[in-house]
């Protein structure tokens, strides 16, 4: 069995994914632009997963499920939703948020093709930017007084079970989801990934965190250990080309820039607001 996936690596929901592939050692591609398939329609909403050459899908708890792991139940998906508060703050600083989409392009493929998806992937960012921007307009959502209470949910979980994962004695769907979190948190930092670092009542949960990552040492897109330590390695960096290439990409968005809003706009139609997240 192998898996193509369509997705970027800062997402919660797409690290969700890439963690339970490699924990099930199935091979995958990740395309960090949507394939035409995908695009036509979804237009870059992420993450896409297609097992088995069979048609793609977008739910990415569906696709756990798919994969053997228990479901998720809706309040448990609340909360993993709730601990993602504060990734609005990742456009606080519009240079970091580019540079850090600049380094995680893709570096696996050939030269061309990976020149190619960079250049494209400035899209992409872009359309994140926006959404993001937007969502801090349109959702007017309330600061939290203290992000480390959106964290004890599941601190109160790991406190009351004697297993090191949140669903045993092995991770399952809860674990990879607010792994992708913690690793969402961490690409772009953001003042809840300060929460996870100091609060003292979250000691269970920095435990947990190691044992992923411990778990998960091999695995190529783990972004926590810069913050947590381990003796995993962190993800590859893009290099200056291809850095370069999305920059190059990045500013002709820019210099086109009413038809690129327009675009985002007719693009983010084709979501329908039930998958819009809100916490």
């Amino acid at each position: 069995m192998n898996a193509k996936v369509y997705g970027f690596t800062h997402s919660p929901w797409v690290q969700a994914v890439l963690l339970a592939l490699y924990d099930k050692e199935i091979d995958y591609d990740l395309y960090v632009r949507p394939p035409y398939d995908v695009f036509k329609k979804w237009g870059v909403y992420m993450p896409a997963v297609s097992l088995y050459e069979e048609p793609w899908e977008i739910e990415s708890t569906e696709i756990l499920t798919k994969l053997g792991y228990k479901s998720i139940l809706d309040d448990e998906l609340k909360a993993a939703n709730k601990a993602w508060q504060g990734v609005l703050h990742r456009t606080d600083n519009p240079f970091r948020f580019f540079l850090n989409f600049a380094s995680g392009g893709q570096i696996s493929g050939s030269l061309i093709n990976n020149t190619v998806n960079n250049f494209l992937l400035s899209f992409v960012a872009f359309y994140m930017f926006m959404l993001i921007n937007i969502g801090k307009w349109t959702l007017k959502q309330r600061e939290p007084d203290d992000f480390g209470n959106q964290f004890l949910y599941w601190e109160d979980i790991l406190h009351a079970s004697k297993c090191p994962f949140i669903d045993g004695e092995k991770p399952g769907t809860r674990d990879f989801i607010l792994f992708g979190v913690v690793q969402c948190h961490s690409s772009i930092p953001v003042p809840a990934l300060d929460a996870l670092l100091i609060d003292e009542r979250l000691k269970n949960l920095r435990t947990w965190i190691f044992t992923m990552q411990k778990r998960f040492q091999e695995y190529p897109y783990l972004y926590s250990v810069k913050y947590f330590g381990s003796d995993a390695s962190q993800p590859k960096n893009a290099g200056i080309f291809q850095m370069g290439v999305f920059f190059i990409g990045l500013s002709i968005i820019f210099l086109l820039l009413p038809i690129s809003i327009a675009a985002v706009l007719k693009l983010m139609s084709r979501v329908e607001d039930y998958r819009i997240k809100s916490f």
